[in-house]
């Protein structure tokens, strides 16, 4: 495993860290037990950065699962935590919540659900169109003079909200979604980290499981939200799934699998790129971990980049309500 600095100035922390949003049935029913085991397993794997959210779950539920797994090995870890998600009591979402009010009221419940004292990054998971992203930020920022955060994020934000939340107090991530086949962030969002010393958090880094080969049709997506995604559907999926013919080569030049590749590929960006593919299963975290040890050489590199141009994929990558509330 690598380690690198999250952020300027920041802690070290492994390049491949553990998104948990599938450890709260997100793709189907969960066994916490086993998620649990899977969250200590990745720390022995050394896998010091874990990411979760205020809406993973009905009342904190993946909050409080990570809580109990890292129970006696807090100081080990880094922990990103997302809010202003809102979900009904059937744990539909309804809504984003950026008021100062609610930031405070966010931050205390992390704290009581992950049984500490302090949230490593506390990130906004989207612009509340309805409240100035100066209001929010420094009602995070607020909190960071209080000691109960170490930092502040944000996610899927555009550039110059992210100058001018930094502006306002120093920004540790961004978060937003970037692998072979969403590479947005590239033209933009990643020169504008870097040239602020803000580290990148790339959530979905296996496409939601398409890039990993978990789908050789439409059909064989399951009955969850990914069945509503454009890039599933079987208009588009035909055209997607030959994409991974060049990820299949260099898996076999690797005796490795296409997830790893996929994740090699990332973690090639440069060191400032963190990828947080999630997966409850024990079986998928030691497989990802183990795609830190793989080394793409530059040909394997730029035959990807050249089978993956952005823009590659068809279809957008959320709903039309879903793209509306990205890039504010």
């Amino acid at each position: 495993m690598k380690y690198h600095p999250l952020h300027s100035g920041g802690p070290q922390v492994s390049q491949l860290g553990l998104g948990c949003f599938s450890m709260s049935g997100a793709y189907g029913a969960n066994d916490d037990a086993v998620s649990e085991a899977s969250i200590r397993r990745a720390v022995d794997l050394g896998v010091t950065l874990f990411d979760s959210s205020m809406s993973y779950g009905i009342a904190g539920h993946n909050l409080k699962l990570i809580g109990r797994a890292l129970k006696g090995l807090r100081d080990k870890v880094v922990i990103s935590a997302k809010f202003g998600g809102l979900l009904d009591d059937q744990g539909r979402r309804i809504g984003y919540d950026g008021s100062p009010a609610y930031v405070r009221k966010a931050c205390d419940a992390m704290l009581q659900y992950l049984q500490t004292d302090r949230v490593d990054v506390m990130c906004l998971s989207r612009v509340d169109p309805k409240v100035p992203i100066e209001d929010t930020v420094g009602a995070m920022a607020e909190l960071v003079r209080a000691g109960k955060l170490r930092g502040i994020g944000l996610s899927e934000v555009s550039a110059a909200t992210l100058r001018t939340s930094h502006a306002i107090h120093p920004l540790a991530t961004l978060q937003m979604e970037y692998s072979l086949w969403t590479r947005d962030a590239e033209a933009e969002m990643i020169p504008t980290c870097r040239a602020l010393g803000i580290g990148f958090l790339a959530y979905a880094p296996l496409g939601r499981g398409f890039l990993a080969g978990s789908f050789s049709n439409a059909t064989e997506v399951p009955e969850d939200e990914r069945r509503a995604l454009p890039r599933f559907q079987p208009e588009n999926f035909d055209h997607n799934v030959r994409l991974l013919d060049t990820v299949e080569r260099v898996a076999r030049a690797h005796q490795a699998s296409k997830a790893q590749v996929a994740l090699a590929w990332l973690m090639a960006r440069g060191g400032d790129i963190f990828p947080i593919p999630s997966g409850a299963k024990r079986a998928h975290l030691e497989e990802n971990v183990a795609a830190a040890e793989i080394a793409l050489g530059p040909a394997e590199i730029a035959s990807l980049d050249a089978a993956f141009p952005p823009g590659a994929a068809r279809g957008t990558r959320y709903h039309a309500h879903g793209m509306t509330q990205v890039g504010l």
